[in-house]
């Protein structure tokens, strides 16, 4: 009887492993398989309604938010789990790296909202507070809203380190995020990579992308750039 209860145990342990795991991994494939859909939408809508083709052609790294979630009532405050891809030598894109946005804001607005977001690290600066895994926009690199239209004239938004945008009825806009915290998902990357493998490793390239979901999104973010550049 004995024998018989501890193997039921055994199999029930076995079993809620095997149902977390499996949820981890259904979470992580859609987390991947949202940020390329969001990434295929960003490369293929045209006229004043796109992001300039200097940005995708200039950005040293691409952050993906899909469904950053917007809700207020007199304090504000946002949260998403988001991607990031950086180039490396060559001219390729790296591995992704899963990381967590979050902040407040202060202000007399009510209500909530769902929106895709849409990072591009423009300068060494900015890249240098990516790859350490946690700084604060706006504080660590400055950002601005990014500018709108393929052919977008340049002015002061360029000189920041992080240009910014939210997607809105199929459009793009610019968006300002300045005060909010990206920190490196470690519970994410550990699911992913089997181990706790830096943001400077993975956006650097010495990480191999893990999976096919994963493959997808680094593919989707290198065809963007080639569609910016062949317009």
């Amino acid at each position: 009887m004995r024998k018989l209860c501890m193997a039921g145990l055994l199999l029930c342990f076995a079993s809620l492993v095997y149902a977390q795991d499996t949820q981890a991994n259904d979470k992580n494939t859609s987390e991947l398989q949202a940020a390329t859909a969001t990434v295929e939408h960003m490369s293929s809508t045209a006229g004043d309604n796109g992001i300039p083709n200097t940005v995708f052609e200039g950005a040293k790294c691409v952050a993906v938010i899909p469904k950053l979630i917007k809700g207020a009532f007199v304090i504000g405050g946002e949260h998403g789990d988001g991607v990031a891809t950086c180039r490396v030598n060559g001219g390729a894109w790296s591995a992704p790296a899963p990381f967590k946005l979050s902040g407040l804001s202060w202000g007399p607005q009510i209500g909530g909202k769902s929106t895709d977001l849409l990072m591009f690290i423009m300068n060494e600066q900015g890249m240098n507070n990516l790859l350490a895994g946690h700084f604060k926009v706006g504080a660590d690199v400055s950002a601005a809203a990014g500018p709108v239209g393929r052919s977008a004239s340049a002015d002061a938004a360029w000189k920041a380190g992080v240009l910014t945008y939210s997607s809105s009825k199929g459009a793009f806009i610019g968006a300002s995020l300045n005060g909010a915290e990206i920190q490196q998902d470690n519970r994410a990357t550990q699911d992913w990579y089997g181990s706790n493998a830096s943001f400077k490793q993975i956006l650097t390239g010495a990480v191999k992308v893990p999976s096919p979901q994963a493959k997808a999104f680094v593919d989707a973010v290198q065809n963007a750039k080639q569609s910016a550049q062949a317009r």
